[in-house]
């Protein structure tokens, strides 16, 4: 694959000239969704070269059978995935009987692009086929917003050198099977095929989980934009269902077929009516028609980008990357559902099963917050108080007692179900930032009222958890916590992992501080959440023993804390020494080296200073920056948008750069060779803070002050970008030299620039 084939533009992503080496990765870089639904940017024609197909839609999943050399008691019984759903683009074309394969053919003048302003896919070529007819491809796809459960294709063909037939045969396929299947199971039964004039369905239903899914069609065709009528041949097979109508044409004519999607599921409606309700779905569609849904299209998306947009001039691939990894972000998830979540992968593919992990907390809840508005990221916040009761059976499983909860690594509707020990098992720092959520919501939003609500049950099952967990060392006269794996996945099974254990002391501290704060402010709740939970002050102060009692790992020769206890038995070589053969070492090395190398997948420790910055002075930042970033290998999607952000704050501008430039083309340039199996969904929004908490500086901590710190990268003439603070529509604007601040409400501001006050009225622009 060539990994620097896409074009730069600033609002679009653009593939010139076709080489099926690029087909893979193009089908994650270029797919398309809605936060209901998605698919990877696979050619609606047959294609007989290397593909990975794939439509998912949101919140429906499979139990698929864990795969692992051994039981251990308390694994996960399965490893959800989201499925491979029913396709419902595929369009077969044939020319005077010759199938259009661009995998045979002889092909020309290829351009795919994903207009990211306006929310569509299109792709144009010439194909010369092996019978020797040219023809011309003009395509547009895109998934609806309005529309939620629908989409919509226009794809016409050109006879360029002959006169004859055109044979379009749209088609859906609900033989589908996951990439990632464990065992090669078919997680699908289909209930009912139902064939009509011009329109057809599918009713699926999952294996185990009985999700039912209705998948309709509809089509019409024209010849040189005139409509016209064809005649419909019906194929139905077991799993699929095709129809095929043949075109005469002369040559110069244009034949294209319009064809409407739409998937409903048994989430949203009785399954009785999902037929009925897919098919009303594609005739509105068809009577809106494919102009009047893609000016809807372009509405919608400009919405959102009033506020989410980024805008940097004079770097045209830095603004390309900030505006894919948005793009994609929304096309992932719009918050509209409090049942659904956002996975690592989107709707771009496969790995890591779709399912929610800690990222959504920790990296993409400040991007909702800021670029749509509060009810977003309280939907993310709801999502994990409505599987408290799962999180507490989880942690029962393992042993933990008295309303202890830990929330999975990884799952669909609450229970874990990753399939490897050491995540499953020992990555319990996801606990802290289920916490770390509510903690950045409410001082950002002030909506304390959250926690008397919700959130403060979800923080004493957490506390009592980290209670648990930890044990008293007679040896260092401290509590300690054994036998984990942090961020850091190359170190797995280790004691006393800085970040879990700054997590484990702040989470009881800030339970009980919040504890404190709703039984003066909120006694009913205060009242109805110690009844519920069964907490007494006399718990309460067991825990705060452990969190003042609790060991950090530290080295006086380096006056640095360590990432466990015993990272300085590495032999610590740093990253610059490697040869640039042995990177990524993930892929070239065994994991037994890897874990006993001092090299670091992503940031633990500086995770902690992320996280906490406020606690960290700015020398002990930069001390502990200059001791783990040499070590650091950067392999996980999530660490270079951390060190952006901390480089920025400690003035070191050129590394800062680096590594924003490395987040917001992670995909776009492939660093990690990756890209074919998806796009890094949640990393994305560590994409955005990177520029807004990076080189903007933005900060809300408690005193809920709105504080910025503007800097610029010498590579650009300015950025600027747009925050939603409670409800008031900000614009920062930074060069090289000037900031401005623009009040869109109708609220006066105050704030903190460069450790200035300052009152912005409403409506008003300001510049320092």
């Amino acid at each position: 694959m060539n990994k620097d084939y896409i074009k730069p533009f600033e609002w679009s992503i653009v593939e010139e000239g076709f080489d099926p080496e690029n087909v893979e990765a193009s089908e994650s870089l270029f797919s398309i969704g809605n936060g209901s639904m998605g698919q990877r940017a696979n050619f609606e024609e047959n294609y007989s070269g290397k593909t990975f197909q794939g439509s998912y839609i949101g919140g429906i999943y499979y139990p698929d059978k864990t795969r692992v050399g051994w039981w251990k008691n308390g694994y996960p019984e399965y490893f959800a995935k989201v499925l491979n759903a029913p396709n419902w683009i595929g369009i077969d074309i044939q020319i005077n009987e010759t199938e259009l394969d661009l995998n045979t053919c002889k092909v020309s003048n290829f351009k795919r692009e994903l207009n990211m302003k306006e929310g569509w896919l299109s792709r144009s070529f010439n194909a010369i086929l092996e019978t020797g007819e040219e023809i011309q491809v003009n395509t547009k796809r895109f998934i609806s917003l309005e529309y939620n459960e629908t989409g919509a294709i226009e794809y016409a063909v050109k006879a360029i050198n002959f006169s004859g037939e055109i044979t379009f045969s749209p088609y859906i396929d609900a033989g589908i099977v996951n990439e990632d299947s464990n065992y090669d199971e078919y997680f699908w039964e289909i209930l009912k095929i139902v064939s009509g004039r011009n329109s057809g369905c599918i009713l699926s239903k999952t294996l185990k989980t009985a999700f039912h899914l209705a998948t309709a069609m509809e089509v019409l065709f024209a010849v040189n934009n005139e409509k016209v009528n064809a005649l419909q041949q019906t194929e139905v097979e077991e799993k699929s269902l095709h129809y095929t109508y043949t075109l005469n044409v002369n040559k110069g004519d244009t034949a294209t077929i319009y064809k409407y999607g739409s998937c409903v599921s048994s989430l949203n409606y009785p399954k009785e009516d999902l037929i009925e309700v897919a098919f009303d779905n594609v005739k509105k569609a068809h009577k809106l028609g494919f102009l009047n849904l893609l000016e809807s299209q372009k509405v919608a998306w400009s919405n959102i980008w009033h506020t989410a947009d980024i805008i940097i001039e004079g770097d045209i691939k830095a603004q390309q990357g900030i505006r894919f990894n948005i793009f994609q972000l929304n096309q992932t998830y719009l918050g509209t559902d409090a049942r659904l979540n956002i996975g690592p992968k989107g709707f771009t593919g496969e790995k890591y099963g779709g399912s929610t992990y800690w990222d959504t907390e920790a990296y993409c809840i400040p991007f909702y917050m800021a670029t749509k508005d509060a009810s977003v990221a309280k939907n993310l916040l709801l999502y994990r108080y409505n599987q408290l009761d799962k999180a507490i059976e989880n942690a029962e499983k393992l042993g933990f007692k008295n309303g202890a909860a830990l929330y999975p690594m990884v799952t669909m509707n609450g229970e874990e179900c990753h399939n490897e020990w050491e995540i499953t098992f020992e990555e319990i720092h996801r606990n802290g930032a289920m916490i770390y959520g509510i903690y950045n919501y409410v001082n950002y939003t002030q909506d304390f009222e959250y926690v008397p609500k919700f959130g403060l049950e979800v923080m004493i099952a957490v506390a009592r958890f980290w209670h648990q967990r930890a044990n008293f060392s007679e040896a260092k006269g401290q509590y300690v916590v054994l036998g984990v794996t942090g961020p850091n996945e190359y170190e797995n099974n280790v004691n006393n992992n800085f970040y879990t254990n700054y997590l484990a002391k702040w989470c009881i501290q800030y339970a009980v501080e919040c504890l404190n704060r709703v039984e003066q402010e909120y006694p009913a709740d205060f009242k109805r959440v110690m009844a519920k939970t069964k907490l007494t002050n006399k718990e309460a102060k067991k825990w705060l023993q452990v969190a003042e009692n609790m060991y950090f790992p530290f080295s006086l020769e380096h006056n640095v804390y360590l990432q466990q206890d015993g990272f300085l038995d590495k032999e610590l070589i740093p990253v610059a020494e490697l040869e640039s053969s042995e990177r990524p070492i993930n892929q070239k090395w065994s994991w037994d080296r890897i874990l006993r190398s001092c090299y670091i997948k992503q940031a633990d420790v500086l995770q902690c200073m992320f996280f906490f910055e406020n606690k960290f002075g700015k020398e002990d930042l930069e001390r502990h920056f200059d001791f783990y970033e040499p070590l650091t290998v950067h392999e996980s999607s999530l660490s270079p948008c951390v060190h952006s952000i901390l480089a920025a704050s400690i003035d070191r501008m050129p590394k800062a750069y680096e590594q924003y430039v490395r987040t917001s083309r992670l995909d776009l340039d492939d660093y990690n060779h990756e890209v074919h199996e998806g796009c890094h969904i949640t990393s994305m929004a560590g994409t955005w803070m990177s520029i807004v908490q990076g080189f903007g500086g933005m900060r809300v901590w408690e005193d809920g002050i709105l504080t910025f710190n503007p800097q610029i990268p010498k590579e650009w003439k300015s950025y600027s970008f747009t925050i939603n603070f409670r409800g008031n529509i900000i614009k920062v604007f930074k060069s090289q030299t000037e900031c401005k601040f623009f009040n869109e409400s109708g609220n006066e501001i105050h704030m903190i620039v460069n450790k200035n006050k300052i009152l912005i009225p409403s409506n008003q622009l300001v510049t320092i």
